[in-house]
């Protein structure tokens, strides 16, 4: 049942990542909108997610966030998507999921703002520099047509979501690995799906 599976989420957000692994899955849920000025800071949603912040999901009484831990959640709830490889067979998975999740997240997101790390300084950054983790996720992304082998992942979902974004704003460099590791999982009917989704639901709070 769809009550059993709530999404919070504002189609303005990374809420667009789980929204996409949800289609993914194909297990059936109800969403539910949160307003960045009011409910997002409300007392009922900070007793789930206490950062304010979106997107989140409750499984059965179980609450996940962080997109990275979202992905991975429902890639192991829902075994029958076929979503994560064998656990004899995950390491290429959990490491490029997760580094995603720290050095990507950490390098653009001070690249954005400007910030920008001395030699001696990246030392005590996990990153170390941002050319450095650029040239690591291409390399990555090269490899093979997903990101953990031949076949697409839950990890897909969260590496491609930050290749996507960073290539459309200007984050990351339009290299061609990136290009044709994006459209790759553009291709992709759920994906389509969930930005159809969330399309509509931007154009109403619009």
């Amino acid at each position: 049942m769809a009550d059993d599976l709530i999404f919070y989420t504002n189609p303005q957000s990374r809420g667009r990542i789980a929204r996409w692994m949800l289609e993914e899955v194909g297990a059936p849920y109800a969403t539910q909108v949160m307003d960045y000025d009011s409910t997002m800071k409300g007392d009922a949603y900070r007793a789930i997610n206490p950062m304010g912040k979106v997107p989140a999901i409750r499984h059965r009484g179980h609450v996940v966030t962080e997109c990275a831990a979202i992905c991975a959640y429902l890639a192991d709830a829902f075994p029958d998507a076929g979503l994560a490889p064998p656990t004899t067979d995950r390491a290429a998975y959990y490491r490029w999921l997760f580094f995603a999740a720290g050095p990507v997240e950490q390098a653009v997101t001070n690249k954005a703002l400007h910030v920008e790390a001395t030699p001696e300084q990246g030392r005590m950054i996990g990153y170390g520099s941002y050319d450095l983790v650029v040239d690591v996720l291409e390399q990555a992304v090269s490899r093979h047509d997903y990101i953990a082998g031949d076949a697409f992942t839950a990890a897909d979902v969260y590496v491609g979501s930050q290749v996507a974004w960073g290539v459309q704003f200007g984050t990351l460099p339009k290299r061609d690995a990136f290009t044709a590791y994006v459209g790759r999982l553009m291709a992709r009917e759920a994906y389509a799906r969930a930005n159809e989704k969330d399309d509509a639901l931007a154009n109403v709070s619009a």
